[in-house]
């Protein structure tokens, strides 16, 4: 347990088991506000990690002050949870700030961690095969569709609201993204997955979270070092793409061993910790070279999915996922100081500008792309571009991240929450209106929405892949 070594030993005995209290009423929290933000979501047919957010909002510094952090509340007198301690379980005020701190931290690690496991299991549900396949006109949208969100997001807050630099960037990131679980869903409940519009948004998304994280990588790298160096970004970039393509290479000539070395195993947990050693392998010696730790794991992820251990691997790291993602996402809401969007406060109101120019440049600049495919006589280009809009989960990993690292201004994060709500709650109904009035080449598909969305919406799923390759085999 995290205790300061200057504590005597019976105070640091005493303090360990309310740092373990705090932990535990705070998992409260997070999973409760979890739950039931996502429940609720589900029922109205939203995207449940949109859900978990919304209640990491309530708990946080917005609202409740249940979830708070010395970053977010400065004192321990701000925190719900220590008053309940100090209530019910004795805490003095003496131990409550060291209390306080050690708790916060725990949380964040375990942030860390969801993350971690969040990119760990995307690029596990993943396909290099699709990747390869999808062809140029999904590959230009997405390069279309992340160059020109970040941008003219970067380009705009510089220029027009005197943003500094690193953070104009990092915010600039956050709109290059698009969340696939979200748009996978809606299009197969429009049964338009095996279109040709289907087809190359599904695939364009894949490339933008591959082309995402890259860029993640290289923003979070400067944010550490806080200036801006053509060569230093030049050499992120090289760096980034050379160790996702080189661990991807060296993990496909060492994947028979990894499947050899499982099955010689006869203890219980074999696979999924073997896997988690290779990708927390794979995390630090991204850390180590200054790139992010989640390239690492998103990664392993894709070395795992080429084995035959896939499908098994991903049964057995839902659990971990669905105790270790939400304490990520309802941390990320919990940070978020919605008050800094309050337009009755004068200081508030640039805030409330960069967060409505943040959301216009992001659905313009998406929206774009469907109009870059070519080749394509009589496609729904319009619902190409809607359907790239949402941002959902990987919007969320970009503020958590600049979150974390501090270069985001409070006003600057929430306006990127903001965004991320705004682009995911208007693209389903947005992505129906456009394919309704369009002329795409429809087919009959009938698969499970619910199967698409995934266990929890926060992640891609294997499913629109599979829609694809059945697709293609019929033709």
């Amino acid at each position: 347990m995290l205790v300061p070594p200057l504590l005597a030993t019976s105070e640091a005995a005493e303090a360990g088991g309310f740092i373990l209290a705090g932990v535990l009423v705070s998992l409260i929290s997070v999973y409760l506000a979890a739950k039931i933000g996502g429940e609720i979501c589900a029922r109205i047919n939203l995207p449940p990690v949109l859900g978990e957010l919304v209640g990491g909002v309530v708990v946080g510094v917005s609202a409740l002050n249940l979830l708070v952090s010395p970053e977010t509340a400065g004192t321990a007198d701000h925190s719900l949870i220590i008053r309940f301690l100090e209530t019910t379980a004795g805490l003095s005020p003496e131990l409550a700030p060291t209390v306080f701190e050690a708790e916060s931290e725990v949380i964040s690690v375990l942030s860390e961690l969801g993350v971690i496991i969040l990119l760990f299991e995307i690029g596990l549900e993943s396909d290099l095969k699709e990747l390869i396949r999808v062809g140029p006109q999904a590959a230009i949208v997405a390069v279309v569709g992340v160059a020109v969100p970040f941008a003219a997001g970067t380009a705009g807050l510089i220029a027009f609201f005197g943003v500094p630099t690193v953070p104009a960037i990092f915010a600039g990131a956050a709109l290059t993204a698009t969340s696939i679980g979200i748009t996978a869903k809606v299009l197969a409940e429009l049964q338009q997955l095996k279109t040709k519009e289907g087809q190359i948004i599904i695939g364009a998304a894949v490339l933008d979270d591959v082309l995402g994280i890259i860029v993640l990588a290289v923003v979070a790298s400067l944010a550490k070092t806080g200036e801006i160096q053509i060569s230093n970004v030049i050499f992120l970039i090289v760096g980034a793409a050379s160790f996702l393509i080189g661990s991807i290479l060296l993990g496909r000539l060492l994947s028979p061993i990894f499947v050899s070395l499982v099955n010689q195993l006869q203890t219980r947990g074999q696979l999924i910790l073997t896997s988690l050693v290779f990708a927390f392998t794979l995390s630090y010696i991204a850390s180590a070279i200054q790139l992010e730790a989640i390239l690492g794991a998103f990664a392993a992820g894709l070395i795992l999915a080429e084995t035959e251990k896939r499908h098994e691997l991903e049964e057995q790291v839902l659990p971990i996922a669905d105790m270790l993602v939400p304490v990520f996402f309802v941390t990320v809401g919990a940070s978020t100081d919605l008050s800094v969007l309050n337009p009755t406060v004068p200081s508030n109101r640039e805030g409330l500008i960069i967060a409505a120019f943040l959301i216009v440049v992001a659905i313009i600049g998406k929206v774009v792309t469907g109009f870059t495919v070519f080749g394509q006589p009589g496609i729904n280009r319009l619902a190409i571009g809607v359907g790239m809009v949402p941002r959902g989960e990987v919007g969320l990993v970009f503020a958590g991240v600049g979150s974390a690292s501090g270069v985001l201004s409070e006003s600057l994060e929430a306006a990127i929450i903001v965004m991320v709500i705004l682009t995911t709650f208007v693209a389903p109904p947005l992505l129906r209106v456009v394919f309704q009035q369009g002329s795409g080449s429809s087919q009959d598909l009938q698969p499970s929405a619910a199967a698409v969305a995934g266990a929890d919406g926060a992640t891609l799923n294997a499913q629109p892949e599979q829609a694809l390759e059945d697709s293609e085999n019929k033709s």
